[in-house]
């Protein structure tokens, strides 16, 4: 029989007692993947992709072990390309694939930006095919705003870096 003395008993342990440690805020809610896992999460994600500044490194180191693709529509392409880029539309992959790239070479794919999903879409279709692919993050978007130049119908355009994506006056951001 619980009578008032027992309660007023119990609920003063209970008060005494820790109970489970507060909730972890928004950043530990989902705790840290083990070193190993996190080790091979990184690993696979830079299998798939890279990003603007390391692209523009190598090409302007000359490297040719791999292809830049374009995947935005003509208008696009003609508004603004990476130089030496090949233009090749995600609804063309599967026609002109074969006949502008060499199986043999890997390909870096992108399309406007990180709202974009075209990017995403091209290198699905081109890993289908049996390329090696990687998506450029950031897309057209980023390579213009960190201030490499761009092939247009025009010409040659080059517009200053973005202080908010690369740094001023440095060739590069460190990382």
């Amino acid at each position: 029989m619980i009578t008032a003395d027992t309660e007023t008993a119990r609920t003063t342990a209970e008060a005494r007692t820790p109970g489970p440690a507060p909730a972890a805020g928004p950043v530990l809610a989902v705790p840290p993947a083990a070193p190993a896992d996190a080790a091979a999460y990184f690993a696979a994600r830079l299998a798939f992709h890279t990003d603007v500044a390391d692209v523009h490194a190598a090409l302007a180191a000359g490297a040719t072990d791999f292809t830049v693709v374009d995947s935005r529509s003509t208008a696009a392409w003609d508004q603004g390309h990476v130089p030496g880029a090949v233009h090749l539309p995600t609804a063309r992959i599967p026609q002109d694939a074969g006949r502008l790239l060499d199986p043999a070479v890997p390909v870096v794919v992108y399309c406007w930006g990180p709202g974009c999903d075209g990017a995403t879409r091209a290198a699905l279709a081109l890993a289908r095919l049996g390329y090696q692919v990687k998506e450029m993050l950031g897309g057209i978007e980023y390579w213009i705003r960190e201030g490499y130049e761009v092939d247009t119908w025009q010409g040659t355009e080059q517009r200053p870096a973005d202080p908010l994506t690369a740094p001023i006056g440095a060739a590069d951001c460190g990382c």
